[in-house]
């Protein structure tokens, strides 16, 4: 045919490129300040700009680019109108979202209590908080109208004096390059462009996203743990150790190093004792926690330790094993249970699913163990047909430890049980564990910031500070004795009602 198509693909690089950043700065720019200002504002205005976003995200955005492109007619700014028209409803949406968080929190609402203006709410507020989105949306919005750009000139609707590479593939089709060997070099080539390109940005995308929501790169799948020849500790289970944790330490990766939020972690459970750990947020209580039933999260490293349950060193079981060790070996009561529990299930099927993954029986069977268990933790059977949203608090935490001994396990790890309830909910749970624990015969590890609570309950305690054990012993003794200035200072924070008299420390079972 006489053309060069290296030097049409260089040319074409330009013009869809061009087209790409311009249609992503205007959707950015137009999708996140209506979704701002939509989110923001709120009330009939933000009703109003939903139902548009609605019906722009519901036409099909192809025949929609046809049908405008049509009407005003081919050309580089007409793709770059239409194809914007598309995108930025998407981002509105998404900005929205982010705006409404932000605007309720904390810091905005105590600005707002405080007199602050509009204008120095979103300055402070509102735009640093949206402004790390735009970032990944740009980017995101390159990626979709280079393809949809690619789409329109392939049609027919783009610059007929300049190329892009969907107008490659245009000519390429109407000369019938699809039909004779003129498709290796006259097809592939932009078609290849196309793919590399968007391929790149959506990985510079995801990089970005992760870069802005940190917590989306700490998710990741774990390797399969293949089955091992496991052995069992025998000095353990002859002084009848439930739990053993051996110089434990767990790293996450920060800044292209690991950090180590547990260090060198030693303690022991014994059979039908209570453990208690101790400490302020970040102390790594619950790190330890998650190290046990080996839930982790993705990119934790964990370079020394281990972790024996019944003598068995838990990180050499497999993954079918590690799943029969939690929830039918091992209990977990969440914290926040209002968050553990599934909003859209009742609690009947929330049970029965615990019930289900390690065992096959019967549906009497079932509804036999939920109401059993139902009743041992002080709720009514009729409570089982109920939602989350119907239940109190402390019925809610009920239910999180109904369902850590729906299995009947023999150990228990309660992570903070008490989070979030009033002081008088939290007697009652704590009574709730203590009177399950000596019925069933339970080694428990109890954590908590709340020391008086874990006092309250436990045999041993640990007290725990930026990931190391900073001081363990008996309850009682450590509670009157320790001279540990930390322990000292979390003791004597304890308010008393009677300060003249002497204060009772530990639990009395």
């Amino acid at each position: 045919m006489g053309q060069d198509i290296l030097a049409e693909l260089a040319v074409g690089a330009r013009t869809s490129l061009f087209i790409g950043m311009m249609t992503a700065i205007l959707a950015t720019l137009i999708g996140g300040f209506i979704g701002v200002l939509a989110g923001y504002i709120g009330g009939r205005f933000e009703t109003f700009v939903m139902r548009v976003i609605d019906i722009v995200l519901t036409l099909p955005f192809l025949p929609l680019m046809i049908v405008v492109a049509v009407y005003i007619g081919p050309g580089v700014f007409t793709q770059i109108f239409v194809i914007t028209l598309v995108l930025w409803a998407g981002k509105a949406r998404q900005i929205r979202a982010q705006t409404l968080s932000i605007k309720s929190a904390g810091p905005v609402l105590a600005a707002k209590t405080m007199g602050a203006s509009d204008f120095y709410i979103f300055r402070r507020h509102i735009i640093p908080g949206v402004f790390p989105l735009f970032i990944p949306q740009f980017v995101g919005s390159v990626n979709a109208a280079i393809l949809m750009e690619s789409s329109l000139s392939f049609l027919g609707m783009g610059d007929p004096t300049m190329k892009s590479w969907g107008s490659i593939l245009y000519y390429a089709n109407s000369r019938s390059g699809f039909l004779t060997d003129a498709w290796a070099w006259w097809i592939i080539p932009p078609g290849v462009c196309i793919v590399l390109v968007v391929l790149a940005f959506s990985f510079i995308g995801y990089y970005l996203e992760e870069k802005v929501n940190p917590r989306l790169g700490a998710y990741t799948v774990a390797p399969k743990r293949p089955k091992q020849h496991i052995t069992t500790n025998e000095a353990l289970v002859a002084h009848h150790i439930a739990l053993r944790v051996e110089n434990l330490t767990v790293q996450y990766p920060k800044n292209n190093a690991y950090t180590s939020v547990v260090s060198d972690v030693n303690f022991s459970v014994k059979e039908g004792e209570v453990l208690g750990i101790v400490g302020e947020s970040g102390s790594g209580k619950s790190t330890v926690a998650a190290a046990i039933i080996q839930q982790l999260r993705g990119k934790a490293h964990v370079p020394t330790g281990s972790i024996y349950f019944e003598g068995q060193d838990v990180k050499q079981f497999s993954d079918e094993e590690l799943r029969q060790l939690r929830g039918q070996q091992i209990g977990y009561i969440a914290q926040a249970a209002m968050n553990a529990l599934n909003p859209v299930l009742s609690v009947e099927r929330q049970l029965k699913e615990a019930i289900v993954a390690h065992a096959h029986v019967s549906k009497k069977e079932i509804d036999a163990r939920i109401d059993e268990v139902l009743m041992q933790v002080g709720l009514e059977p009729k409570w089982r047909y109920a939602f989350s949203h119907e239940l109190s608090g402390g019925m809610r935490q009920r239910v999180i430890i109904a369902m850590a001994l729906i299995n009947k396990p023999k150990f228990v790890i309660a992570d903070e049980p008490t989070t979030g309830l009033d002081v008088i909910v939290q007697v009652e749970i704590i009574q709730l564990l203590r009177k399950l624990q000596q019925d069933m015969n339970l080694s428990m590890i109890f954590i908590s910031h709340d020391l008086p609570a874990v006092l309250s309950i436990t045999d041993r305690l640990i007290i725990m500070k930026y990931g190391h054990i900073v001081d363990f012993g008996p309850s009682r003794e450590l509670a009157k004795t320790s001279t540990h200035p930390y322990t000292r200072r979390l003791i004597d924070a304890i308010p008393l009602l009677h300060p003249k008299k002497e204060q009772s420390y530990g639990a009395t079972r």
